[in-house]
């Protein structure tokens, strides 16, 4: 129940629930239990017992907080009305009495479910927040080692899971129990040993229920997997839907899909199976303990060796039938919720996942940049593996670098640790001497401009993603940045100009016209450091001269790191560092390398060949 008493914190303050909760089901309790508290009176009442004086007090009993002195009470008024109007007046103050009893009680059940409407609501909205942020914190090494599919699955599904099968369970968990006491209190009272007679089946049908909710546990863990492998082929079937139909593969991916979605229908089977169990079986228990009260009590009754007269058996059973309500409910709850805490604990699992790279305690505000950019004596592994070594750089204000080198160098790495993506694992980074990991992950990062090889579009206008998180940006400053980036004509080109919506990814758009978005945001921000993963590689001979043209007016007064693969496009860099193997090799400008016929040599003649 640890699990599950946490989600319920993330409804706080729930403090201002509890208190009313409480006084609602508590009321809801007891006028529940009196609708059958009622029926032996009632029963007297018809069998004409209510005439006879000898049972029923003539004078008010002396008031004590007793379930006594409340029935004696009752049987009081009752022999009043009877005096005064006879059976028939007692039989409609019965009614009448039965009548509210049953509007109270559903009046504050109704209560008790409001308030739990509103706890419920909150706790999967915090809860999914508080998801939702942690994957924005994470290091992307993180998303390396995990499925797209799992981690979709854990923020819609899991969550939805909490809600349908641990959330929703509040008020029977909370309700029940109270039913449970309230009911056995009137029986123990009508009669104890009956009361003890009856306890002796549900220890039986605890264990039994109780054995099933573990193996239902089991299975949920097994079926969430499924689930979210399921989520993780139909995103990248999606994600590339093109080579699919290129390479004919339909029937590949479907075989995949198909034997995960056979699994999670097993897995969803066996569970349904084991969950529909649970309420037959609690009802057999429960019928069968009251055809034994029927029979053990019913042997007393005839024997004379009870108390209870025939219409108090009748009501007893009665009560005792309206036991199988809530424990059917109960059994149901734990089955049920099962399922919603594996879901619960995975959700925690997420949520309780630390990021590597965040603000140290006493973090600060990095200065704006002023001199120069320094890596100095820089390594990174990943794990064990070693990505870069003995990397020493400096980038003065103003300059423009260029990254070069065989595929798999540390290229993409080494300019993932300026904005701090990453932690080098040696050695310091520092901006105007200022080492990054004293500084805040937003004041580094404001002072950075992305440009990546893939344009990171968003299904929204594009207007809303040039002017991304700059939301008090005019139509005017976002037309400039569009002009720089030679965006502009084709967008007024567009059906709806700046606000036409470029679909999933932009996937109304063309490469090229991706890629001058992308730049148009760089330049929008107007940041003093730009980081550039070379991205005319993929164009065509039009849609380069553009975004080359874009780019180097983005460069403009600008301190820049640029990742090259075409080594045409950065003959101008101010200094070019040749990586190899997570080592800098060679280094100078384009003149400079050529004439040692080095490594960078080499790459240019594989270009130009």
């Amino acid at each position: 129940m640890k699990t599950y008493f946490r989600i319920l914190k993330f409804a706080q303050p729930f403090s201002q629930y509890v208190p009313w909760y409480a006084i609602a089901t508590l009321l809801a309790t007891v006028f529940g239990v009196l609708n059958f508290g009622l029926l032996a009176p009632l029963l007297k009442v018809l069998f004409g017992q209510a005439q006879s004086m000898e049972n029923i007090p003539t004078t008010a009993p002396e008031f004590q907080l007793n379930l006594s002195w409340a029935t004696q009470f009752f049987y009081y008024h009752v022999g009043q009305i009877v005096q005064a109007e006879g059976s028939i007046g007692a039989l409609r103050f019965i009614c009448l009495m039965l009548v509210c009893s049953v509007l109270l009680a559903n009046v504050f059940r109704y209560i008790g479910l409001r308030i739990e409407g509103v706890v419920r609501a909150r706790v999967v909205k915090n809860l999914r927040m508080q998801v939702f942020e942690r994957l924005t914190q994470l290091q992307l090494g993180f998303f390396s080692n995990q499925r797209k599919g799992h981690i979709m699955s854990t923020l819609t599904n899991d969550v939805q899971e909490v809600e349908n099968s641990v959330v929703s369970t509040l008020n029977v968990l909370f309700r029940e129990p109270f039913l449970l006491i309230g009911y056995f209190v009137v029986l123990f009272y009508i009669s104890p040993q009956l009361t003890f007679f009856s306890l002796l089946v549900l220890p039986v049908s605890g264990l039994i229920i109780s054995s099933i909710s573990k193996k239902l546990k089991r299975q949920s863990t097994q079926g969430q997997d499924a689930l979210g492998s399921i989520l993780g082929i139909i995103d990248e079937t999606l994600s590339g839907l093109r080579v699919v139909k290129g390479f004919n593969a339909q029937p590949y991916v479907l075989n995949k899909f198909e034997h995960s979605n056979s699994l999670y229908a097993r897995i969803i089977t066996s569970m349904n199976n084991k969950r529909s169990l649970a309420s037959p079986f609690s009802e057999f228990m429960g019928v069968s303990a009251v055809a034994g009260i029927l029979f053990y009590g019913g042997s007393l009754v005839l024997r004379g060796e009870s108390d209870l007269g025939g219409e108090d058996l009748i009501a007893y059973l009665a009560l005792f039938s309206q036991v199988l309500v809530p424990v059917k409910a109960i059994s149901n709850a734990f089955s049920n919720i099962q399922r919603g805490l594996v879901s619960g604990e995975r959700v925690l699992a997420l949520i309780d996942t630390q990021p590597q790279i965040r603000d140290k305690a006493d973090a600060k505000v990095l200065p704006s940049f002023t001199q120069e950019i320094e890596f100095k004596n820089v390594g990174f592994r990943y794990g064990a593996e070693p990505i870069l070594q003995d990397i020493n750089l400096r980038i003065p204000k103003g300059k423009t670098i260029a990254l070069v080198g065989p595929s798999g160098g540390g290229k993409s790495t080494l300019a993932d640790l300026l904005p701090r993506f990453y932690d080098p694992s040696e050695g310091t980074i520092s901006i105007d001497g200022q080492d990054l990991r004293d500084c805040s992950l937003h004041s580094i990062r404001e002072q950075m401009g992305i440009v990546t090889q893939e344009s990171i579009l968003f299904n929204d206008t594009i207007f809303n993603n040039i002017a991304f998180n700059k939301t008090d940006a005019t139509e005017a400053e976002v037309m400039a940045a569009a002009k720089i980036a030679n965006a502009h004509e084709f967008i007024m080109q567009s059906p709806d100009g700046y606000q036409t919506v470029i679909g999933d990814r932009g996937s109304k758009l063309s490469g090229g016209q991706r890629q001058r978005l992308s730049i148009a945001r760089a330049i929008l921000k107007n940041p003093p450091i730009l980081i550039m993963d070379e991205a005319t590689s993929a164009l065509d001979t039009e849609s380069e001269k553009l975004v080359q043209e874009a780019l180097t007016n983005l460069m403009k007064n600008r301190t820049s790191l640029v990742i090259a693969h075409r080594l045409s496009t950065i003959q101008h860099a101010d200094e070019i560092i040749v990586l190899q193997a997570g080592r800098i090799v060679e280094r100078g400008n384009h003149a400079q390398l050529v004439q040692q016929g080095g490594l960078y040599f080499k790459l240019t003649q594989m270009q130009h060949a």
